[in-house]
């Protein structure tokens, strides 16, 4: 009997682990300040009528054009707080790279990353945003980088950005491009090496950076070219499932544009190297396009991902 009573446990757990749920996809707002904050907080209030599991946002919280100041960098952080739900947040490149610009305040981008990190990251330990945060397994070297699972499904944030991943600016920047790149690379192998221990069906990758340009797949910035590299390399040997979600080009975009040679697709070598049928990408839209993504999860079914846009007094 007390066999029989643990058979029937585990597979009540496993039943349980396989139920299907939903999360959301959100990113590049609010964008126009401060007209956009009104507009952020009616869509997050429609995300908590969803009641996903929890919501991830990809980054950019400004625009470009916006100042990077601690105030603004506040006022999203206080809006972060009224996702009921936990809120997963990676930065994106209008947070720190791009506030070297006039409009942007001529901040240094280097001390607007050590500002965000402190503010959204360090403050806030391995909980997520949300009144009913999460606790999440943060990498040591790169603690904005997150990992954790739900229903069996691994989920991960990398800290990938557009502006060429913020390679070029100067010398500065280039010495801490290359200290987050080697860790982003680490994070995307643990994340693949312990979906593949624990027999997840599913990973899902978070970051701001469009990594695809043109169709075919034209990839055109340096900085960008490893981060591909590795997803096509640990995504293939995976074999199941994945889904990459990013912002920055504020459309909305599902398609399949990884193929099996990632970053050694340009110079008109896409023939040769098929897509990555297992790999979907999800595009947030953005800007002027304020809206998110409810996306259900049934690892039941062969695709696990659908996708349903969520806009506002829709």
């Amino acid at each position: 009997m007390k066999k029989l009573f643990l058979t029937a446990l585990f597979a009540l757990a496993a039943s349980a682990a396989a139920a299907p749920f939903k999360f959301v996809a959100l990113g590049d707002m609010p964008y126009k300040l401060p007209d956009d904050y009104a507009r952020f907080e009616a869509l997050i209030a429609d995300v908590n009528k969803l009641n996903p599991a929890f919501t991830i946002h990809v980054g950019d919280i400004k625009s470009g054009s916006t100042p990077c100041s601690d105030e603004n960098f506040q006022k999203v952080k206080d809006e972060f707080g009224l996702f009921q739900n936990p809120l997963i947040y990676t930065p994106g490149d209008n947070e720190w790279t791009d506030c070297h610009r006039e409009k942007a305040g001529k901040f240094d981008p280097l001390e607007r990353l050590g500002k965000i990190r402190e503010m959204f990251f360090k403050e806030q330990g391995d909980r997520s945003f949300g009144q009913k945060p999460i606790t999440l397994t943060r990498q040591p070297s790169l603690i904005e980088n997150s990992r954790w699972a739900q229903g069996g499904v691994i989920f991960s944030t990398i800290h990938v950005v557009g502006s060429n991943n913020g390679m070029e600016r100067n010398i500065a920047s280039v010495g801490e491009y290359f200290a987050r790149n080697a860790a982003n690379l680490e994070w995307i192998k643990a994340t693949f090496t312990e979906a593949k221990e624990k027999n997840a069906p599913a990973v899902v990758i978070a970051f701001q950076a469009d990594l695809f340009y043109g169709s075919p797949v034209l990839l055109t910035d340096v900085g960008l070219r490893d981060t591909v590299t590795t997803l096509a390399t640990e995504a293939k040997a995976y074999g199941k499932p994945v889904l990459l979600i990013q912002g920055d080009s504020h459309t909305l975009v599902i398609d399949h544009p990884l193929t099996e040679a990632g970053a050694n697709t340009f110079l008109g070598q896409t023939a040769a190297s098929p897509a990555l049928r297992n790999v979907t990408r999800l595009q947030v839209m953005g800007e002027a396009d304020v809206g998110a993504v409810e996306v259900t999860v049934d690892t039941s079914t062969p695709s696990v991902f659908s996708f349903k846009p969520v806009y506002t007094g829709k």
